[in-house]
This record gives structure tokens, C-alpha cells and sequence, in this order.
């Protein structure tokens, strides 16, 4: 049997595809790739001119081909330097998964502006938040969530501009006029006339592997979320490492399973990805979006909300032969009791990150997608850009407890707790180092200082590296729950349901849940002579922060919340605590 080692040893040695060298970056020996894209640029110039005339996404009754898309893009990129969006400068997405958060993007990457990704789910306090720590220059948004900030625009000195992509054009300032903030979408493929003599050209604005590419918010231990800045490099990086990933499996695949690979290649020219991964996160952008472009697959695209019916239907009406997401929505698929009503055959791979996976799921995967020949898990963080660490082919099945091996441009290290690195097999907060890596987070040197530490990545998740070299994620260091794919930082709630005038005491801790990997639980203290209830605390947290950091559950302790003598909530006590009754929601 070919192993994943062997086979990553074949495509990275000297003269193969995916040759690797060594360099010095930021003073730092890192392993990259000998042949690799310089920029987000190079990377949309060779999609367009390799895929054309192919459909690039598919969106309700909208199909856009590469060639048309890229035009899109390169209007973007015409109509923002025409409104002085510069280098560097930030423009921020506000909106559900949709043609225009694509455009938006390479839009905004081909002239070296930063993207912002601004969570979907966030509310008005959380978006003013990210729009203001990243100083946006433009806002493009749809109307729903921009309905949750328009009373609070005009006062965005820094925000020059706000680009509505379903609006009414009588609420609009008509392009090219003064004074007003509000555009349509619409205006930025249609650039107005009049740009100053000699201005930048996109082809004259240099970009080095350095350059910020994007900003992409993850919540903060400390309250507030923080901006991982994504380069050039970092992302390139990882769109070659997926690319390499889907090039390992399919050889082990044809290697090791024969029949399945030749059942697995027979699905057509070009590969139909299902795509429901939310674009505001690593997943979404820097993996499914940025790799479905420079491989020319159709982007099949869920419009609106989630619902296992309505991806199973586009599964079979575009024929989707691939589908890369979060376990929830897989879970959530594969327990739907329409799951056969639908053609699902030509789903021949199914990959999902975030935990090691359960032998359950993976058997559900098998009952609800009879063709599937591979599955691949992965681990990663914002901070990486997507997956450092990939489990493929027999692996996924046979180590199913672990999270897998590094990619090849990946290494990994186990803290000793003293700023050097573990002995082999030993437990510890997991270390990455890699060109994946983030710059570091906006405006906060010393979050980046405490987390990136002589080129090492302090993830804040505990395990250890066996003997064969796989990754095993133990614990987590930080006061993390994983919902759906979303990290919450319990001191984020915590600190919202302290400012509860009738709660004397919060603590968060995670409940576990089979499709969503954990539910939130709040754990009250009521302040003396006081009464609360459970709707009443699920409803202070929603009007203030995101619906997925809302309690699920929420429990009222009696007496004091259990701290040790330096104040730390003792949440193991909480944990086990089964006494309190607890009240359900959603």
C-alpha cells in the first residue's frame, strides 16, 4: 500500500510538480515550494486566460463563466482606484456567499488593497467594531446586514464609501456625485469616466509574496476579535498545498484502490465543487474560492441560509462530484430525512476540518454518498491561512483520532512549556511553522508578539505529534468552544453577561453536541434578592453579540461562582456540576 509520506516524497523531490526548497523568510528557514505563484494577481491572471470559457459560479439562475468573471474583476479593481482606493488601503465585505463577495475580493487583491472579511453573523456593535480596528476605506455589503449598522454610517469618518449589493436605486447616491456614502454594487462594474491623467494602472502596482492580502477576524481571548493578517505568501501557500493535497489523494486513490479511482474520474471534464463554506472564513476564501479558481472548477453556490435539502438538491442538479465544509453540515445532510429522495452518486469526495472524526460520521458519509472514494479531514487555524495538517485516503478511515500529517510546506513542534520544543511524543500546546502563517494581527503587536515566537505559531491547542508523525489535538489551551464551525471565546460572553445589572457572576463552558461539535452554557450567578430567567439572559447576549455565542443553555447557580485564590472561574467544578437545572433553546 502507498503511504502518504511516500507519495508526498515523490511529488516534492527535485524536478517533481511539487518541488520544495528552503529559504530564509523574515530571517526564519522556512520550507516552500521551488515553483510557486508571486501574488494573488498571478493566480487570477492564469485562471482567466486557462479557463475562460468555462463556468466558473453557479448562483440561482446566475452562471458565470471564468472569462466573464475576471472581467467583473478587473472592473472592480478600475471602479476602486477611481474612487482612490489605494494600496494597502482596506475594503470590507459585509454579505451572504454570493458572485460579488468574489468579485470583491479579486477586485480588491489585484491592486494590492486588503480585503476584510467581516463576519455574516455579527451584529451591530461586532461590525462597527471590525469596520473601525481595520479603518476601511469602502464597504461592500448586502442589504440584510447592512441594515444592522445604516444608522451609524455617517458618523465612519474613515468609511468613504458603501456599496449596496441589492438595493434600490433610489436610496442610492448616483455615480459620480458628492457628498453621499451609498453606491450600488452595480457602479463598480461600470466605472465612471474621468480618471485622473496618467493614473495607476493594475499591471503598474507591484505586489511581493509580503504584501497584505487579507484580513479575516477571529474572536478574541481577551474580548474583543482580533484581525489575522493573511499575505500574498501565506495564502499562494496554502492554495498549493490544497492543490498538492487533491493531487496526493487522487494517486493514493488510483495506487491503492484502482476501481474506485477509475469510478472517481468518470464524473466529467470539470470538477463541480458544492460550496456552502461561509466566504468570511479561511475555509471558504482562502481554500474552496481562491483554489476553485486557479483549478477550474464550477462553484456551486447555496444562496442564502443553509439547508441540507436545498444542498442536496444542487448537489444533484449540477451533479457536484466534490463537497469540502464543516462536520455540522455534514451531519446536518447526512440526518436529513429527504437525504434519498436526491440523486447524491456523483459525490465521489467529502473533506471537513476542525476535530478528529467520529467513526459514525464517517460511516453516514459512506450511507448518504454511496460513491464516496475518499475523505479528508484537516486542522488549521485563521492564524494558518487554512489547513496545516491533512488526513487522506486509508488514513482517514484507519486514523481516524488524529488530525493527520503536516503539509509539505508545514512543520510542527510541541511546546516544552519553556520556549523550546518537547520531546518526541510528549503533550503540549501544538507549534506550526510555515509560510502559511499570518503576518500577525491587526493593530495589536503585542497579541502577535505572544503568539508568534521565533517563527513558531502558538496555537493554543494541546496534543501530541506519535511516532509515525500524526497530530493528535488533545485539549485546548485557550477558553475555546467550537460551534458549527465558529470559535467562541467564552470571556467574550462572560464579559457580556457581567454587564447584566441583576448578574453578579458569568462563566461559559462548552456542552458537547454530535452535529455541532459543542452547544454554549452559561453559568449564572444572580445578583442577591434578584430574579432572572433563561430567555431573559439568551436575549441580553443576542442584541450584543452573534447568534451562534447565544446560550443554548443556561443554568442559575446557587452561592458563589468557584474560583481559586487568584480569581480564575474553576470550570472544571462547573463542568461536572449536574445539580442546576438547565433551560433549552433553538
Amino acid at each position: 500500500m502507498l503511504t502518504f509520506q511516500e507519495i508526498t516524497a515523490q511529488l516534492t523531490a527535485p524536478g517533481a510538480q511539487f518541488e520544495t526548497t528552503t529559504e530564509l523568510i523574515d530571517g526564519i528557514e522556512q520550507t516552500v515550494y521551488t515553483n510557486r505563484f508571486g501574488s494573488l494577481r498571478e493566480v487570477a491572471q492564469f485562471s482567466q486566460l486557462a479557463h475562460g470559457p468555462k463556468e466558473f459560479i453557479v448562483y440561482g439562475d446566475r452562471r458565470i463563466t471564468f472569462g466573464e468573471f475576471f472581467d467583473q474583476a478587473n472592473a472592480v479593481s478600475a471602479a476602486l482606484q477611481s474612487a482612490g482606493v489605494a494600496k494597502g488601503d482596506r475594503v470590507a465585505v459585509l454579505a451572504q456567499n454570493c458572485p460579488e463577495w468574489c468579485l470583491t475580493f479579486w477586485g480588491t487583491v489585484d491592486i494590492g488593497s486588503v480585503l476584510v472579511g467581516l463576519n455574516g453573523w455579527w451584529t451591530n456593535d461586532e461590525i462597527l467594531y471590525g469596520l473601525e480596528d481595520s479603518g476601511a476605506k469602502v464597504l461592500v455589503a448586502d442589504r440584510k446586514r447592512f441594515e444592522r449598522i445604516k444608522d451609524d454610517v455617517d458618523r465612519l469618518d474613515f468609511l468613504e464609501r458603501v456599496y449596496l449589493i441589492d438595493c434600490d436605486p433610489a436610496e442610492v447616491t448616483p455615480a459620480g456625485s458628492d457628498g453621499a456614502k451609498l453606491y450600488r454594487f452595480a457602479d463598480l462594474l461600470t466605472p465612471t469616466a474621468g480618471s485622473a491623467p496618467g493614473a495607476t494602472t493594475i499591471a503598474d502596482i507591484a505586489i511581493d509574496e509580503a504584501d497584505y492580502a487579507v484580513i479575516f477576524y477571529t474572536s478574541g481571548t481577551t474580548g474583543r476579535p482580533k484581525g489575522a493578517i493573511s499575505t500574498h505568501r501565506s495564502m499562494v501557500c496554502n492554495l498549493q498545498n490544497t492543490v498538492f493535497v487533491v493531487t496526493a489523494s487522487a494517486a493514493l486513490l488510483a495506487a491503492n484502490h484502482p476501481d474506485q479511482a477509475a469510478a472517481a474520474s468518470s464524473g466529467g471534464d470539470q470538477p463541480v465543487a458544492l460550496f456552502t463554506s461561509p466566504l468570511f472564513h479561511v475555509s471558504g476564501c482562502h481554500t474552496s474560492m481562491v483554489v476553485g479558481a486557479l483549478a477550474g472548477m464550477r462553484l456551486a453556490m447555496i444562496e442564502g441560509k443553509f439547508e441540507p435539502d436545498k444542498a442536496l438538491e444542487l448537489i444533484e442538479r449540477e451533479r457536484a462530484s466534490t463537497w469540502s465544509t464543516v462536520p455540522t453540515m455534514v451531519w446536518r445532510v447526512c440526518e436529513s430525512p429527504n437525504r434519498h429522495d436526491f440523486d447524491t452518486s456523483t459525490i465521489t469526495s467529502v473533506g471537513f476540518g476542525g476535530s478528529p472524526s467520529a467513526d459514525e460520521l464517517q460511516r453516514r458519509i459512506r450511507e448518504t454518498f454511496p460513491n464516496v472514494a475518499a475523505t479528508t479531514n484537516a486542522y488549521g487555524l485563521t492564524e494558518t491561512s487554512s489547513a496545516a495538517t491533512v488526513l487522506v485516503g486509508d488514513d482517514a478511515l484507519n486514523r481516524a483520532d488524529t488530525v493527520g500529517l503536516p503539509m509539505p510546506t508545514v512543520t510542527l513542534g510541541i511546546s516544552d512549556g519553556n520556549a523550546g520544543l518537547a520531546a518526541a511524543g510528549a503533550t503540549g500546546e501544538v507549534l506550526v511553522k510555515s509560510p502559511l502563517l499570518m503576518a500577525g494581527y491587526w493593530n495589536k503587536p503585542d497579541a502577535t508578539a505572544s503568539t508568534i515566537r521565533d517563527g513558531w505559531l502558538y496555537t493554543g491547542d494541546v496534543g501530541f505529534i506519535d511516532d509515525d508523525g500524526y497530530l493528535h489535538i488533545t485539549d485546548r489551551s485557550k477558553d475555546m468552544i467550537i460551534r458549527g464551525g465558529e470559535n467562541v471565546y467564552c470571556v467574550e460572553i462572560e464579559n457580556c453577561l457581567v454587564e447584566h445589572p441583576r448578574i453578579a457572576d458569568a462563566a461559559i463552558i462548552g456542552v458537547p453536541h454530535n452535529g455541532l461539535g459543542e452547544e454554549v452554557k452559561a453559568v449564572i450567578e444572580v445578583v442577591g434578592g434578584e430574579t432572572l430567567d433563561a430567555d431573559e439572559v439568551r436575549a441580553w447576549v443576542a442584541e450584543r453579540l452573534a447568534p451562534f455565542k447565544v446560550p443554548t443553555y443556561v443554568e442559575f447557580h446557587d452561592g458563589k461562582l468557584p474560583r481559586n485564590a487568584s480569581g480564575k472561574l474553576l470550570k472544571n467544578i462547573l463542568r461536572g456540576s449536574g445539580e442546576v437545572s438547565m433551560a433549552e433553546t433553538m
